[in-house]
């Protein structure tokens, strides 16, 4: 992991990271006696100092892996939370660097972070795991490269086939949803990303629906088909229905009840 320090600072215990300290430092020897007091007396103070003196170690871990979508101190959080277990957990009689033992935690909260929190759309978690590798490598190869990897590239520094890599970045772009109520594009006519969308055509149901009825007029009589078409599309009543066809109101009725009960079993038929 790379340390930022002051090349002109002397070599003490306190100037060197904490990944490289001596086991047998002073720096060292001071962090397990306050790991020690946490763990066997359960004392506070020493967790506070604790943290304080390995937070730039959690910094570390957020800078080098944070992404450009995300804001640095949230991933800072996130790899704090990670000290804060890591410190917890650590058991100095094991007699291996706090930082060895730290990183692992404070990492596996940042990819957990990562994976579980910041996908808009969820694909399953390999695939997730898959991407953020995959976006690791592309900073890491773009750095080298001056320009940004091929899928090809990618496949070969990540030992994965094309399609895997195509794959994870389809999903990549599945992690953040846009408001339809952003601005499209550079316009600046007040248009929206919601207005590219079409507006529901009941028109197709329109048109199957008449040629459904088509077929089903076919089982009624002339004049059942005209006083259907006299009530319904053409709106009239059936007192004037009746003096068109010739017949009472109350049969006009009756036609309208039967003709439709037909078209209703002619339908089920059908179906």
């Amino acid at each position: 992991m790379p340390v930022v320090s002051d090349p002109d600072a002397p070599e003490t215990d306190e100037n060197q990271p904490a990944a490289e300290r001596p086991l047998g430092s002073e720096r060292h020897r001071r962090d397990r006696d306050l790991f020690l007091r946490l763990k066997e007396q359960g004392d506070q103070q020493a967790r506070e100092e604790l943290v304080e003196r390995f937070m730039g170690l959690a910094r570390q871990v957020a800078v080098r892996y944070r992404r450009q979508s995300e804001p640095l101190e949230d991933v800072m959080q996130v790899a704090s939370l990670g000290l804060l277990k890591a410190i917890d957990r650590f058991d100095p009689d094991r007699g291996i660097a706090f930082s060895s033992f730290a990183v692992p935690t404070m990492l596996g909260e940042v990819k957990r972070h990562f994976r579980d929190k910041s996908w808009t759309v969820r694909p399953p978690r390999d695939l997730q795991e898959l991407t953020l590798r995959v976006e690791q490598a592309t900073t890491q190869l773009s750095s080298q490269l001056g320009r940004a990897p091929s899928v090809g590239e990618l496949s070969v520094h990540l030992a994965v086939g094309d399609e895997e890599i195509l794959e994870a970045l389809e999903a990549g772009r599945a992690r953040s949803a846009t408001s339809l109520s952003a601005p499209r594009g550079d316009e600046d006519d007040g248009s929206t990303l919601g207005d590219l969308l079409g507006d529901d055509e009941d028109g197709f149901a329109r048109a199957e629906d008449r040629a459904t009825l088509a077929v089903l007029f076919a089982e009624l009589t002339p004049r059942e088909r005209t006083v259907l078409t006299l009530r319904f599309k053409q709106d009239m009543t059936q007192a004037e229905i009746g003096e068109i066809v010739g017949v009472s109101q109350m049969q006009v009725s009756r036609i309208i009840r039967g003709s439709i009960e037909r078209l209703r079993i002619a339908a089920q038929r059908r179906s």
